[in-house]
């Protein structure tokens, strides 16, 4: 029988539809021909098309906005914010209008144009979550902004205009809805029992160990109870810490070797399917005119992590219309087949 199943994070049912379900090995996708190659902004020799760089890992001697660069961050060409002007907040009648002040920035990881994350040397991952952290503390001394979400679009079903390995950042003046509802679900509970929900949901799991996918000294990769769609985990330090910015070089050359290996995981069991992920971590604690206990538990609530969604499903009318995901994979057999991927498994063509 289909259970609904309730998002202790998010606060939102999920309906895992048992009596639909789709073995694992039904989401693997087909590979079509790429046909001719098309002209790659992000490649070497095309510097001079992107805006300038705003950081670059290079070799030494090299120029900024030349080749000889391992990862480089630039605006983007085509910003959904601005960074320049006042937010200008005011309203409108009922409604409330500010100015779209913020940042939007490409992390280029790679000059390789194919080099999937999940093959990456772990050294030079690490340089790629290192920049992530930077590129957020920096943005954070911004006292117009209030969050930045470092996402992942691969393949053109989810999202990526640009098939060239890259990251987004966005930071915006305001909170994401997404991670309000985190925030307040975090606060509650640790109101309610002076503990981190994260580390209760992380403690549980392990105890039962039916949705672990990977647990090492630092992190632990699971698929989440009410998974909204198949394949879904999220990575989540294994010590409680609320801030991204506040990672040592240490843990974060453990999440490189952690994020590769889930993201191998998943490009081997499903043929490299299309993905986002997206980074969740506290939001600028830059005190708030009017609100200056407005974060005042944040580091003992709130607690960072990944969330990867595979591309495996469409949502359509009825999730549009009552908030409810249908997933036709329980989260407990998703999470078997990825912990019996390893680096030798061969993906079937």
């Amino acid at each position: 029988m289909s259970e609904f199943r309730h998002d202790p994070v998010q606060k939102r049912w999920v309906i895992v539809a048992v009596e639909r379900g789709r073995r694992p090995s039904d989401f693997k996708i087909e590979k079509k021909d790429k046909g001719k190659a098309k002209f790659c902004p992000f490649c070497y020799g095309n510097e001079d098309k992107t805006p300038p760089e705003i950081f670059a890992i290079r070799e030494a001697g090299t120029a900024p906005d030349s080749p000889g660069w391992q990862v480089r961050v630039i605006p983007n060409k085509f910003p959904a914010l601005a960074i320049e002007g006042d937010i200008g907040r005011r309203g409108l009648g009922i409604f409330d209008l500010m100015n779209g002040v913020g940042a939007h920035e490409v992390i280029v990881e790679t000059p390789e144009h194919e080099l999937h994350m999940g093959d990456m040397e772990v050294d030079h991952l690490f340089q790629i979550v290192k920049i992530y952290r930077d590129r957020i503390a920096d943005l954070y001394k911004d006292e117009r902004l209030r969050y930045a979400l470092i996402f992942k679009n691969h393949g053109e079903v989810a999202g990526a205009s640009l098939e060239h390995p890259h990251t987004q950042l966005i930071a915006t003046p305001i909170t994401p809805r997404t991670i309000a509802a985190e925030l307040d679900s975090a606060r509650e509970h640790f109101l309610a029992k002076e503990r981190c929900l994260f580390c209760d949901i992380m403690n549980q799991e392990t105890a039962l160990k039916e949705r672990i996918v990977i647990d090492t000294e630092d992190f632990l990769v699971l698929a989440p109870f009410a998974s909204r769609f198949p394949f879904e985990t999220w990575i989540l330090p294994r010590k409680h810490t609320h801030d991204y910015t506040l990672s040592s070089d240490e843990l974060l050359y453990s999440f490189a070797e952690t994020l590769k290996d889930i993201l191998y995981r998943l490009k081997t069991a499903l043929n490299d399917p299309p993905f986002n992920f997206v980074l969740h971590t506290s939001p600028s604690t830059i005190p708030r005119p009017g609100k200056s206990t407005y974060w005042s538990t944040l580091p003992y609530d709130y607690h960072w992590h990944i969330e990867i969604i595979p591309r495996l499903t469409k949502v359509a009318g009825f999730e549009w219309g009552t908030g409810f995901y249908i997933n036709p994979t329980p989260p407990e057999i998703a999470a078997e087949y990825l912990r019996g991927v390893g680096q030798d498994t061969e993906v079937e063509e």
